[in-house]
């Protein structure tokens, strides 16, 4: 009896899933059933040893004690709670009957995983990615470096580029070695042997028509180049305009004038003269123009902001009776009306003064020596303090014997600062730097779990929330043997979600939970989307990260990330969403109608951009990040050789998008993946590939956006697609800690890794799912605090 009631559970739970999460029409509540009488009424008739569907036998299995297979259980679980089974469809039981059987299966798992912990391994060495490595660099040094282009992309795995970075290729070590001399250099002021070039492109589809954040008001276009100087020196700084494929510079069919500045300041302004054409006073593009927009001028040392732009015109003001595009880069479609900004290169240093006072050298050079005999200790001490923060952890002697060794060497063979510029290449190219360091404690037995010493605590939190090393707060009390007490640890997190650097939650987890960092490969078709430029890619993604800090730093509920009423615009942004009465290229938070499709991530132009393809929108796209990034539940990978969308009827009809993707799933084998994404995807139907609102799609033909969840649940547009998800909001909430957690952690998550999960959303529940709860119940979860021994 109890082997065939596990059989029937497991197999109907696809269908389970479908009707809980939304609105679905619910049965009259029926008598409360066993979890083993469910199992068997509802899964074990697919979910048997003779069936085995879906790899699956819970006839097998004893529902009464799931501890006793967790890793199945716990699928069981995730698939019941999402109400993904049983299939749509195949009969299901009620609301109540799917809550109280994942309310007991939960808790027998919890008591399990409490009786025998398993918190997890993460890997002993694991290299710092180009993102943690930039800002180490950044907190070590006070220096701000183009990591990109010193080292190579890091893969990703569960989403995120910090999960699994192991290993060092020879060639990726060659490309350390060049990064540390070429850091440790800038860092230093090290003499430049020779003048060398560095050349800044603006995107090619650049509008710049108008105003630029950041530049001088007044301005119109341009660009803003952050530039370190290596010593104070003199440079020369040219500006090149954009052309079009014959040389001619586009736009130039009046005089312009120029202006440079370098941090905020005026230096020149130039004048852009067209070659007349004639005495009419007819111009055209000289390809010779720019040839004079560069200007010699002495720098000191350090980072500046260089800034070059055009002083607007009022001629420029167009009034036409249409509304006329936004973008104008591209001049056989929509040609800019003036001349725009292609690169601003910096060459030099000529005739250097000397090295400077800049941010990186007062770092470094905590003493200076009066005399030759200090200098030896000197070195010691500044050596031994980067290598603390370097190492993130006491250096002892051992550590500072070979960095001596290679002072000295250069110190015999130029001067004091040549020795220590030595020092600190080995100590960025030291494994203890360029690796975050997990070693089990000495004599303990395999498969044991333990408590990370507060050192690995105080680099899991610093990397978690800063994507970077620890600072001197962090590691002093980590050093004492306090970080892990309770009251403490929660005021260091507190403390370092106030900092500044946790704005690396916005740019470095959201960037990739969210994909806004595919925007900058994004580039809908040009004849399609004419409207389409860099200014949109850049407000899309600037919105969105501005709405993610708003939830930070206002400690706001994580359900905001979906119902919030309000978002960030700046003026072309809010024409593109035809918001009125926003102007100016600032970005500010703008309250929104109580109808608007705008608020929340799902109205928002960047997550609609990324999950269409270049010339139409994708259901399957929009749909799998739904289920990927808000549910929590993916979809398996799609079968080899799936065949692409039919476009068109075999008599020429066009066909909407439900038409095609229905005719896509009459492929069996893509029927069972598609009748879960589909659905979800075709209620974005009213956004276009751009994020933009129609009623119509090809051919005219009015928008059908009815949907449905895998629950069963229908509803009609993203506007009932929130209200479907809000329904249920612990299952957001338990995505967005999966993803917190995942990253925090730098590995997938397992099964194992349940338990916490279900405790960190439980407490966060009891503070209206703030922010914070979410973060300090994940730094406070075992998977954290502690490791499992190899």
């Amino acid at each position: 009896m109890t082997n065939r009631y596990f059989l029937r559970v497991v197999v109907c739970l696809p269908i389970l899933l479908a009707s809980a999460i939304s609105g679905a029409p619910v049965r009259a509540p029926q008598e409360t059933l066993s979890s083993h009488a469910v199992i068997d009424q509802y899964c074990v008739g697919c979910h048997n040893d003779k069936a085995k569907t879906a790899g699956l036998a819970l006839n097998t299995l004893d529902v009464s004690r799931p501890g006793d297979a967790p890793e199945v259980w716990e699928k069981v679980v995730r698939k019941l709670r999402g109400r993904m089974m049983p299939p749509p469809g195949r009969p299901r039981p009620d609301e109540r009957t799917y809550d109280v059987l994942v309310s007991d299966l939960e808790k027998s798992l919890d008591r399990a995983a409490a009786a025998n912990p398993n918190p997890g391994r993460t890997e002993t060495f694991r290299r710092l990615n180009r993102t943690e490595y930039q800002n180490a660099i950044r907190d070590l040094l006070a220096l701000d470096v183009d990591v990109a282009a010193l080292l190579p992309k890091d893969d990703a795995n569960y989403g995120f580029d910090n999960v699994s970075v192991a290993g060092l290729s020879p060639t990726l070590l060659e490309r350390y070695l060049a990064a540390a001399q070429k850091i440790s250099r800038l860092a230093m002021g090290s003499p430049v042997r020779k003048p060398g070039a560095n050349v800044v492109l603006v995107p090619p589809d650049l509008t710049q028509e108008d105003h630029i954040d950041g530049l001088p008001f007044g301005t119109r276009g341009g660009t803003i180049v952050h530039y370190t100087f290596p010593v104070d020196a003199e440079y020369e700084i040219q500006i090149r305009l954009m052309r079009d494929r014959n040389e001619n510079i586009e736009g130039l069919t009046e005089p312009h004038q120029m202006e440079l500045t370098l941090d905020g300041e005026r230096v020149e302004v130039f004048t852009v003269i067209p070659k007349r054409l004639n005495q009419e006073a007819q111009y055209y593009a000289d390809a010779e123009a720019d040839k004079n927009l560069k200007v010699r001028m002495a720098v000191k040392a350090g980072p500046h902001d260089i800034g070059a732009t055009f002083i607007k015109k009022d001629s420029a003001l167009l009034e036409t009776a249409q509304q006329p595009y936004q973008a104008h880069f591209n001049f056989y479609r929509h040609p800019r009306i003036q001349p725009a900004v292609y690169s601003v290169s910096v060459t030099g240093p000529f005739d250097s003064t000397g090295i400077g006072d800049t941010p990186s050298r007062r770092r470094i050079f905590v003493c200076r020596p009066a005399k030759p005999s200090q200098e030896e200790r000197c070195a010691a001490s500044l050596i031994s303090n980067l290598a603390r923060r370097a190492y993130r952890r006491p250096v002892t002697n051992d550590d500072l014997r070979v960095p001596l060794a290679f002072y000295k060497d250069a110190r015999a063979e130029g001067d004091f600062e040549a020795g220590i510029e030595m020092a600190l290449r080995l100590v960025l190219t030291n494994t203890e730097f360029i690796f975050r360091i997990e070693r089990d404690p000495e004599n303990i037995a395999p498969n044991q779990p333990y408590r990370v010493n507060d050192l690995e605590l105080a680099s899991r939190l610093s990397f978690f929330l800063w994507s970077s090393i620890p600072d001197d707060e962090l590691l002093d009390l980590a050093i004492q043997g306090k970080l892990h007490e309770a009251g403490l640890l929660e005021r260091q997190v507190r403390r370092m979600l106030a900092d500044s650097r946790a704005q690396s939650l916005e740019s470095n987890f959201a960037g990739q939970w969210l994909y806004l960092r595919n925007l900058a490969t994004v580039g809908p078709d040009g004849r399609q989307f004419p409207d389409f430029d860099d200014n949109l890619r850049q407000a899309f993604r600037r919105e969105t990260e501005l709405f993610f800090e708003s939830i930070v730093k206002e400690d706001r509920s994580v359900v905001d990330l979906l119902n919030a009423n309000y978002t960030f615009l700046n003026e072309r942004l809010a024409k593109h969403y035809e918001i009125p009465n926003v102007y100016g290229s600032n970005f500010r938070r703008v309250t929104l109608p109580n109808n608007s499709i705008r608020g929340g991530l799902l109205g928002q132009g960047s997550i609609l951009t990324v999950t269409s393809y270049a010339n139409r929108t994708s259901p399957v796209l929009r749909g799998k990040w739904v289920l990927e990034n808000i549910l929590g539940t993916p979809p398996p990978p799609p079968p080899p050789n799936v065949p692409p969308l039919t476009e068109d009827n075999p008599v020429g009809k066009v066909l909407t998008m439900r038409e095609r993707m229905a005719q896509h799933r009459t492929n069996p084998a893509c029927s069972s993946c598609h009748q879960l994404m589909d659905p979800i995807g075709l209620s974005f139907e009213h956004f276009d590939a751009t994020g933009r609102w129609r009623n119509q799609s090809e051919g005219d033909i009015p928008i059908d956006a009815a949907g449905a969840l895998p629950s069963g649940a229908t509803f009609e547009g993203v506007a009932g697609l929130k209200r479907a998800l809000l329904n249920r909001p612990e299952l957001f909430v338990t995505t967005v800690t999966e993803k917190l957690l995942t990253y925090a952690l730098g590995r997938g998550i397992d099964y194992y890794d349940a338990p916490a999960i279900r405790a960190i959303t439980r407490e966060a529940r009891n503070n209206d799912y703030r922010f914070s709860s979410l973060i300090l119940g994940v730094v406070k979860s075992a998977p954290f605090q502690m490791r499992r021994s190899k």
